[in-house]
Protein backbone atom coordinates (compact mmCIF):
# COMPACT_ATOMS: atom_id res chain seq x y z
CA UNK A 1 0.00 0.00 0.00
CA UNK A 2 0.88 3.47 -0.31
CA UNK A 3 -0.36 6.92 -0.09
CA UNK A 4 -0.55 9.20 -3.47
CA UNK A 5 -0.73 12.63 -3.90
CA UNK A 6 -2.54 14.35 -6.25
CA UNK A 7 -0.36 17.51 -6.69
CA UNK A 8 -2.51 18.86 -9.85
CA UNK A 9 -5.66 18.52 -7.77
CA UNK A 10 -6.75 18.13 -4.05
CA UNK A 11 -2.81 18.37 -2.88
CA UNK A 12 -1.82 21.35 -5.53
CA UNK A 13 -1.12 23.87 -2.50
CA UNK A 14 0.91 21.52 -0.54
CA UNK A 15 3.29 20.31 -2.88
CA UNK A 16 5.97 22.84 -1.83
CA UNK A 17 5.51 20.94 1.54
CA UNK A 18 5.14 17.38 -0.10
CA UNK A 19 8.14 17.59 -2.59
CA UNK A 20 10.75 19.75 -0.45
CA UNK A 21 10.29 16.91 2.46
CA UNK A 22 10.46 14.19 0.32
CA UNK A 23 13.09 14.90 -2.10
CA UNK A 24 16.05 15.26 0.23
CA UNK A 25 18.57 15.33 1.12
CA UNK A 26 19.75 18.72 -0.84
CA UNK A 27 22.78 20.74 -1.06
CA UNK A 28 22.77 24.42 0.11
CA UNK A 29 23.05 27.12 -2.34
CA UNK A 30 24.36 30.28 0.03
CA UNK A 31 24.25 32.60 -2.63
CA UNK A 32 25.95 36.05 -2.33
CA UNK A 33 24.85 38.83 -4.76
CA UNK A 34 25.52 42.92 -5.25
CA UNK A 35 22.74 44.99 -4.28
CA UNK A 36 22.38 48.11 -5.97
CA UNK A 37 24.33 50.36 -3.57
CA UNK A 38 27.25 48.03 -3.76
CA UNK A 39 26.36 45.94 -0.36
CA UNK A 40 26.48 42.44 -0.64
CA UNK A 41 23.12 40.11 0.06
CA UNK A 42 23.87 36.53 1.04
CA UNK A 43 20.61 33.83 0.78
CA UNK A 44 20.29 30.25 1.06
CA UNK A 45 18.39 28.53 -1.65
CA UNK A 46 18.10 24.29 -1.74
CA UNK A 47 16.37 24.07 -4.63
CA UNK A 48 19.73 23.51 -5.99
CA UNK A 49 22.77 21.75 -7.67
CA UNK A 50 25.47 20.68 -10.14
CA UNK A 51 23.69 20.04 -13.85
CA UNK A 52 27.10 19.83 -15.95
CA UNK A 53 30.18 19.78 -16.60
CA UNK A 54 30.60 21.07 -19.78
CA UNK A 55 29.94 24.09 -19.34
CA UNK A 56 30.66 23.43 -15.63
CA UNK A 57 26.37 24.44 -15.19
CA UNK A 58 24.66 24.86 -11.77
CA UNK A 59 20.64 25.70 -10.95
CA UNK A 60 19.16 26.89 -8.08
CA UNK A 61 15.84 28.67 -7.66
CA UNK A 62 15.24 31.77 -6.00
CA UNK A 63 11.32 31.75 -5.41
CA UNK A 64 9.56 35.37 -5.56
CA UNK A 65 9.28 37.47 -2.26
CA UNK A 66 5.38 37.76 -2.95
CA UNK A 67 3.49 37.39 -6.35
CA UNK A 68 5.10 38.90 -8.83
CA UNK A 69 8.03 40.33 -7.00
CA UNK A 70 11.65 38.33 -7.29
CA UNK A 71 13.57 37.50 -3.97
CA UNK A 72 16.58 40.26 -3.69
CA UNK A 73 19.02 37.61 -5.12
CA UNK A 74 17.13 37.27 -8.34
CA UNK A 75 16.46 40.85 -8.66
CA UNK A 76 20.51 41.51 -8.22
CA UNK A 77 21.41 38.48 -10.55
CA UNK A 78 18.40 40.03 -13.30
CA UNK A 79 20.80 43.47 -13.01
CA UNK A 80 23.95 42.34 -12.48
CA UNK A 81 24.55 38.79 -14.44
CA UNK A 82 26.97 37.48 -11.47
CA UNK A 83 26.70 35.69 -8.18
CA UNK A 84 28.80 33.37 -5.95
CA UNK A 85 27.55 30.50 -4.87
CA UNK A 86 28.95 28.76 -1.29
CA UNK A 87 28.77 25.66 0.09
CA UNK A 88 27.81 25.08 3.69
CA UNK A 89 29.14 22.98 6.45
CA UNK A 90 29.47 22.85 10.09
CA UNK A 91 31.32 26.31 10.37
CA UNK A 92 29.01 28.15 8.74
CA UNK A 93 25.78 27.08 9.17
CA UNK A 94 24.65 29.27 11.84
CA UNK A 95 25.47 32.18 9.89
CA UNK A 96 23.30 30.52 6.95
CA UNK A 97 19.94 30.38 9.06
CA UNK A 98 20.60 33.53 9.85
CA UNK A 99 20.81 34.84 6.62
CA UNK A 100 17.36 33.55 5.90
CA UNK A 101 15.69 35.93 7.87
CA UNK A 102 13.42 38.31 5.50
CA UNK A 103 14.98 41.70 5.67
CA UNK A 104 14.09 44.59 3.46
CA UNK A 105 16.04 45.13 -0.03
CA UNK A 106 19.60 46.36 0.97
CA UNK A 107 20.55 44.65 4.01
CA UNK A 108 23.79 43.36 4.14
CA UNK A 109 22.75 39.78 5.50
CA UNK A 110 27.43 39.21 5.91
CA UNK A 111 27.70 42.64 7.63
CA UNK A 112 24.52 41.43 9.96
CA UNK A 113 26.98 38.36 10.61
CA UNK A 114 30.37 39.91 10.96
CA UNK A 115 31.04 37.59 8.14
CA UNK A 116 34.38 38.94 5.92
CA UNK A 117 34.23 39.21 2.54
CA UNK A 118 36.90 38.46 0.22
CA UNK A 119 37.58 39.20 -3.44
CA UNK A 120 36.70 36.87 -6.41
CA UNK A 121 38.74 36.47 -9.21
CA UNK A 122 36.35 36.67 -11.96
CA UNK A 123 33.67 38.71 -11.49
CA UNK A 124 33.15 41.63 -9.06
CA UNK A 125 30.67 39.62 -6.23
CA UNK A 126 33.08 38.85 -3.53
CA UNK A 127 32.62 36.00 -1.60
CA UNK A 128 32.35 34.40 2.34
CA UNK A 129 35.98 33.71 3.31
CA UNK A 130 34.57 30.86 5.73
CA UNK A 131 32.76 28.85 3.12
CA UNK A 132 34.14 25.79 2.48
CA UNK A 133 33.46 25.68 -0.91
CA UNK A 134 33.21 28.90 -3.51
CA UNK A 135 31.74 29.16 -6.97
CA UNK A 136 32.14 32.09 -9.02
CA UNK A 137 29.42 32.32 -11.17
CA UNK A 138 27.74 34.15 -14.26
CA UNK A 139 24.14 34.06 -15.60
CA UNK A 140 23.97 32.32 -18.54
CA UNK A 141 20.11 32.08 -18.49
CA UNK A 142 16.46 32.38 -16.47
CA UNK A 143 13.63 30.23 -17.08
CA UNK A 144 9.97 31.46 -15.61
CA UNK A 145 7.58 28.76 -15.30
CA UNK A 146 4.75 29.39 -13.43
CA UNK A 147 5.97 31.21 -10.27
CA UNK A 148 8.98 29.22 -10.23
CA UNK A 149 12.48 30.42 -11.28
CA UNK A 150 15.24 28.70 -12.67
CA UNK A 151 18.57 30.65 -12.40
CA UNK A 152 21.06 28.82 -14.58
CA UNK A 153 24.46 29.34 -14.28
CA UNK A 154 28.12 28.93 -15.36
CA UNK A 155 30.89 28.56 -13.01
CA UNK A 156 34.33 29.97 -13.71
CA UNK A 157 36.41 29.41 -10.53
CA UNK A 158 35.90 26.92 -7.86
CA UNK A 159 37.51 28.17 -4.52
CA UNK A 160 38.46 25.36 -1.87
CA UNK A 161 39.63 25.66 1.58
CA UNK A 162 43.18 24.46 2.16
CA UNK A 163 42.63 20.72 2.92
CA UNK A 164 39.59 19.78 0.89
CA UNK A 165 41.22 19.47 -2.45
CA UNK A 166 44.25 17.83 -3.81
CA UNK A 167 45.75 20.57 -6.11
CA UNK A 168 47.53 18.12 -8.38
CA UNK A 169 44.83 15.57 -8.24
CA UNK A 170 41.92 17.84 -7.85
CA UNK A 171 40.81 14.58 -5.31
CA UNK A 172 38.56 15.39 -2.83
CA UNK A 173 39.06 14.74 0.69
CA UNK A 174 36.49 13.06 1.94
CA UNK A 175 37.54 13.13 5.60
CA UNK A 176 37.74 16.78 5.32
CA UNK A 177 34.75 17.78 4.01
CA UNK A 178 31.31 17.39 4.95
CA UNK A 179 28.93 19.68 3.32
CA UNK A 180 25.09 19.79 5.38
CA UNK A 181 22.38 18.74 3.73
CA UNK A 182 18.49 20.72 3.88
CA UNK A 183 15.84 17.74 4.65
CA UNK A 184 12.22 18.15 5.18
CA UNK A 185 10.51 21.45 5.07
CA UNK A 186 10.43 23.54 7.28
CA UNK A 187 13.37 23.06 9.59
CA UNK A 188 15.51 20.35 9.15
CA UNK A 189 18.74 19.96 7.89
CA UNK A 190 21.49 16.51 7.80
CA UNK A 191 24.98 16.62 8.29
CA UNK A 192 27.21 14.66 5.77
CA UNK A 193 29.88 12.95 7.88
CA UNK A 194 28.69 9.58 7.29
CA UNK A 195 29.86 7.98 4.27
CA UNK A 196 29.88 4.67 2.59
CA UNK A 197 31.33 3.59 -0.73
CA UNK A 198 29.20 1.18 -3.11
CA UNK A 199 31.31 0.95 -6.18
CA UNK A 200 29.51 0.53 -9.75
CA UNK A 201 29.11 -2.92 -11.52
Amino acid sequence: MSTTFDLDGEHRAKAYQILASLVTPRPIAWVTTLNEDGSVNAAPFSFFNCFGSNPPLVIFAPGNREPGVPKDTARNIRRQKEFVIHMVDASVMQEMNQSAADHPYGVSEPELSMLELIASQKIAVPRIAAAPVALECSEHSCIEIGSNRLVLGIVHRVHVRDGIADPASCHINADAYAPIGRMASPNWYCTTDQLFEMPRP
